[in-house]
Formats: structure tokens, sequence, C-alpha cells
């Protein structure tokens, strides 16, 4: 088989479920980046594509978290071979400055930077930044497709070449291909050049995660790779024909654009084990935590005020927040006649993410059914609790996987872009 899944852990400080700080094995005490540093060396030894790291710039659900970019770096320097994609917003942020964040994670790593690009859905970021309301939906999407254009402009001011290091005939760099950016649009204004040269990969791989009509589109113009959020084959099929079909639509190849749903897993050596690991931690929901986060999820809405064994109330579309996934968590209720509590106890761990609690085998077999039916292109896989889910998923989901010839044994290439089958010619320089 030629094509071979990709891969990326979705890392979390605890995990991915809303109780796992709570979970017996969860290392509360050590250091933050030693505990992401193991991890993360233990997903390069399974030879995954790439670790994730999102990003909030306000305390949510009340846990500490390190900013990404710093982390990443640190990272950088204790591993070889894995992609490294962060999270930086458009929303609160000025291009030079991520461009140029990204640009040096991409020189630290020999070529392993990805940037994910996100609009900030997390209402509570705009009073850290002097505004007494939240960005419009489309106002932050008019905001990110300037913003990319500016970043990806400052991203190819150094063309191939330009970076000399003649000692005897006194030239660093040479002028003629060193290009100034000089962009004047409706949020930015900015000069250029970047004052970063180019990486071993061209530039750093851009990453997408919006679902909404608006986000679907910027992916489609300016992604590399979507993550998404689709609870079902058939779904993720819809979304993955709808994606490949607007990237063509924007004049690109339809394997230009990598589409990877969010997969949360919990693995055993049985179902019966698989089942007793994900109802443990289904028993340390704390209702106020499983609320906030249905509240925060479901487009930045306060439900402390509805009975959580009634039905969700009818809630105006999101201003704030992520649309695509209101009407996702809207549609399950509705769907399945549930309850605030059953909802915010179905999305404890996913979040609305596709969800598989089996053995290895099982997992596997659900990848593979996605995989082979175009419903993904990889996936980003949703550790339940750190460190024990995601060694669960690496020491027995992706040997089977590997077995079946569906992910390599061995990294081919040294850059993010390589692992992830996207060319260098794909992109301008």
């Amino acid at each position: 088989m030629t094509r071979q899944l990709s891969i990326a852990a979705f890392m979390m400080r605890h995990g991915h479920h809303v109780a796992a700080w709570r979970h017996p094995q969860t290392d509360l005490e050590s250091n933050p980046f030693k505990v992401f540093r193991r991890q993360v060396q233990s997903a390069e030894r399974a030879c995954l594509d790439a670790v994730f790291f999102a990003d909030s710039l306000a305390l949510t659900g009340g846990v500490p978290a390190l900013e990404p970019l710093t982390l990443l770096s640190a990272l950088a320097a204790s591993t070889e071979k894995i992609g490294l994609i962060g999270t930086a917003t458009t929303t609160y942020n000025e291009p030079y400055t991520v461009a140029r964040q990204f640009a040096s994670l991409d020189q630290i790593s020999d070529g392993r930077a990805g940037w994910n690009l996100v609009t900030s859905d997390n209402a509570a970021e705009a009073a850290n930044f002097g505004r007494d309301q939240h960005v419009a939906h489309a106002a932050r999407y008019e905001r990110a497709r300037e913003f990319h254009q500016v970043v990806t402009g400052l991203w190819d001011s150094w063309e191939d070449g330009a970076l000399i290091n003649d000692k005897a005939g006194g030239r660093l760099i040479d002028p003629a291909r060193l290009r100034k950016l000089n962009h004047r649009g409706p949020h930015f204004a900015v000069a250029g050049p970047l004052n970063v040269s180019r990486s071993l990969q061209g530039r750093p791989v851009v990453v997408q995660a919006g679902g909404s009509e608006a986000g679907r589109e910027l992916a489609a113009a300016t992604a590399e790779v979507v993550f998404t959020a689709q609870p079902s084959l058939a779904k993720a099929r819809d979304f993955y024909r709808d994606m490949k079909r607007r990237v063509v639509a924007h004049g690109r190849a339809p394997a230009s654009l990598k589409v990877m749903p969010g997969l949360f897993a919990v693995v055993g050596e049985s179902q019966g084990e698989a089942d007793d690991k994900f109802g443990q931690l289904q028993q340390l929901i704390e209702p106020k935590a499983g609320l906030a986060l249905l509240g925060r999820m479901i487009g930045n809405f306060d439900l402390s005020g509805y009975p959580l064994d009634g039905p969700l109330p009818e809630l105006p579309p999101t201003q704030d927040g992520q649309r695509s996934r209101q009407q996702l968590l809207t549609d399950l209720a509705q769907g399945e006649n549930l309850t605030i509590r059953q909802l915010y106890e179905r999305i404890a761990g996913g979040r609305g993410h596709f969800t598989v609690v089996g053995t290895a085998r099982t997992v596997a077999d659900q990848m593979q059914a996605w995989f082979e039916q175009e419903a993904a292109d990889g996936f980003n896989f949703m550790a339940p609790a750190l460190p024990g889910g995601l060694d669960d998923f690496l020491s027995r989901v992706v040997p089977e996987l590997q077995r079946r010839g569906l992910f390599r044994t061995a990294y081919q290439g040294a850059t993010l872009r390589e692992h992830l089958g996207l060319n260098v010619s794909d992109i301008s320089c």
C-alpha cells in the first residue's frame, strides 16, 4: 500500500477527558514540560507525523497551560523527527510576530513546524486584550484571511538561495533574492521583509480547524491540514468530499489538503477493560465542570440556569463561538433526545469528535474504515488521560496499524511536510 495514514497526537496537560486531572494515574505535580517531553518522545518513537498543541489566551476550564511556541521550541531541542504544530490566533495577535515565531521554530527544528491558524472562539479572551466584547464571527474570518496572506508573504521574503554566506566575497545575502512585502490592507500594513530566513521545508505547514462555512472556505484556500470534529463516518465522508471539492475550486490539487478528524479512543486489552477505563473517567465528572465545558463548546452560553436533567434549550446562533460545533452538539442532543447532563457526559471526552472505546483491533478497524472510505487522510489522536491514554494508543493501536501496512514503521523524511506527503513545490518560493 502506497497511501498511508497521517497521525498526530493532540496534547493537553492532563488529557482530553474533562475529568482527566482526577484520574489516579495523572501526574499533577511534575513540571508540565517534563510530562510533555516524555510523551512527545514516545510519540516520536512510534513515528507519528506530529504533536499538536491548542491554545487559549484566557484561563479555560480552570486548567493552566504553557504557551505553545515556547513549549514547542523546547520540544524541538528534545526531539529529532516528529512535527511540531502549535496554535496562534489571528484575532489577538499581529502577523509579523506570528510569522517570525513560527519561522524561528521552523529553523530551530530543521523544518518541523506547523501553524494552526484559528480565529479565537473563546469569548473570555477579549477582556485580556482591552475589549469589552469578543470579535464577531464574520469579522474574525475577514481578519484571518488577510492575516494568512501577510504571514505567508513574510515567510516568502527569502527566496531559495538568498542566504549566500560568501566569506571571501564579503556577501552574506543576495539582495536580489530578498523580497520586501509592502502589504497594505483593511487590517494590516506590514513592510517586511521578515528577519528570519527560509527553512528546510520552505515554510511552516499551515493547519486550520474551522468547520463553519467561513472556516471551510478559509481552509480550502489556505490550509494544508484541516482538523475537524466529525462524530460519524457518514458526516466525515460528507465533510471530506466537500473539502476536496472546495480545494479544487481554489485551483489546488486534492492531495494538497490533508483532512484529519479528531479521534478520542479508550483502548483496552479487552472490550470489558476499555469500558471499565472509560467508565472510571465518566464517574469522575463534576457536574459544574461538565456544564461549563458544554456551555463553552456550544457557543459560549451560560447554561447554569437550566435543569441538568431537562432538555437543551433553544439557543440563538452563536456570535462569538464555534458555529459548526454548536450545530453538531445541537443535532446530537435533538437527534437522541438527550438532557443537558447526558449531553455533557457524551462530550466529556471527545468533545464532539469521533469516539471509540474498545480493543486495539476495534480502534484500528474504525480508523481503517474511515481511511479507505474517504472520510479521512489521517487522525488527530486525543488521549483520554496522560500518560496512560497516549501510551495505550502508541503501544497497541499503532503496531496494529503498522501490521496492516497502514502506517509507517520508520520516518522516510526529516521535515513535517515530508511526513505528511506535502510537496514543497505546492508552495510559492
